[in-house]
């Protein structure tokens, strides 16, 4: 029988004919490309054809346009979001806001942190910062279950998080959603933590906005961040910083560029003078190609709304763990539906050569060290794909051709 919220949304499908020719599960790492991306790039390149240096006066309005657009899908005032490049950027140029000293160098983050954020906040210990890594949570898995040699953790206890966080802890970067098992963060009652200790909470969105609702405000975060290559279905190159609204102009970040100036076009030497509004954080030229080209993603997520997306994605995740059920497969993402995000990560002997061969046959999917498959339905997704995807995966691992 037809469930009518996995068959929502579908009316958005008809934006994607790229979803034609292929079963595409995989948009926890890239979304599917929205055929009015090719006439947004179009535009950009007619402005640059047709107005040569002059078109940085319709260029550059687009960055706060792009801005406007995450910021209907995060609930972030106006003025609050500026555009970048990637969240490695991003947390480089945070990273730079900040002084260590004796009393507060602490960086608390958790140890199944996606690696590039990772990297930054160590090379800060250069500095003087003291990165505190918490490890995941012990795996359970109900009664009789005994974990074995390759059973790592796929979940943060909130709680160890919460300890972490002491009055020496500056800095808390830390994942809405675990890149490698989906588990979702209880992100409000770690950022409360945080503030009441005086630590500031860099909240990584990169796995929620797009298929979970997102608040900034509610959530009190200082800083938020994420891009536009995965369930936002906006390519790479359109990353987003979103900064509290008084904490906009407390600092000035040492990494930084021309259009982080009050007055870009004026050539000021040979200090810095900050722009006074959240550009400050913009750094370098922006690369707006990356604006035209992720616009109709943000739209139609936009549009859409996180609640919508989320409620599809609940149903269409326990198909899939369903299968992994009945497939006798290891599933490394949570059951809950409270503390699972919109992918599903499973695992079995040769999950590696099986995911390349399901690439291959145009079954769109990821695998990552340690964890298995990752796949992600999406608001495009029809329920029978899932069926497909697993019907090919059961005749890859025993053999069948194509």
């Amino acid at each position: 029988m037809a469930d009518p919220v996995a068959d929502s949304l579908l009316e958005y499908r008809s934006k994607f004919s790229a979803l034609e020719d292929c079963v595409h599960l995989i948009s926890h790492s890239l979304g599917c490309v929205p055929d009015q991306a090719k006439e947004d790039l179009g535009q950009f390149f007619e402005i640059w054809r047709t107005k040569s240096i002059t078109a940085w006066s319709e260029w550059l309005p687009e960055v706060d346009r792009a801005a406007e657009r995450i910021g209907k899908i995060i609930g972030a005032p106006a003025g609050t979001v500026v555009m970048n490049q990637n969240v490695s950027t991003i947390m480089a140029v945070l990273a730079s806001c900040f002084e260590y000293t004796p009393q507060r160098n602490k960086i608390v983050y958790e140890s199944l942190m996606f690696p590039t954020v990772s990297y930054v906040w160590q090379a800060e210990e250069r500095r003087g910062a003291k990165c505190v890594l918490v490890p995941p949570a012990p795996r359970v898995e109900g009664p009789g279950f005994t974990p074995g040699p390759g059973d790592v953790g796929i979940t943060i206890d909130t709680q160890a998080i919460c300890d972490a966080i002491d009055e020496h802890t500056l800095v808390v970067p830390l994942q809405h959603v675990v890149f490698s098992s989906a588990y979702i963060q209880d992100a409000k009652k770690i950022i409360a933590k945080a503030r009441s200790v005086g630590a500031h909470v860099i909240l990584d969105c990169y796995q929620s906005i797009g298929t979970l609702p997102i608040d900034v405000i509610d959530l009190g975060v200082s800083f938020a961040c994420g891009g536009s290559v995965k369930y936002l279905c906006g390519g790479a190159g359109a990353a987003w910083l979103y900064v509290k609204k008084e904490l906009i102009e407390q600092f000035a970040p040492r990494a930084t560029g021309w259009f982080g100036n009050e007055s870009p076009f004026a050539f000021t030497m040979p200090e810095q003078s900050y722009a006074d509004t959240v550009w400050r954080y913009m750094g370098g030229t922006p690369a707006v190609a990356a604006l035209y080209q992720s616009r109709a993603g943000q739209q139609i997520v936009g549009e859409i709304g996180g609640r919508k997306i989320r409620d599809k994605s609940l149903v269409m995740t326990q198909k899939i763990i369903e299968w992994v059920d009945e497939l006798g497969m290891k599933l490394n993402s949570p059951r809950p539906d409270a503390q699972r995000g919109g992918s599903v990560v499973f695992d079995f002997v040769g999950s590696a050569d099986v995911c390349r061969e399901l690439n291959r046959r145009r079954f769109f999917c990821d695998h990552r060290p340690g964890v298995g498959i990752r796949i992600a339905p999406h608001f495009y997704t029809k329920m029978e794909e899932i069926e497909l995807f697993f019907a090919e995966l059961k005749k890859i691992r025993h053999g069948g051709g194509k």
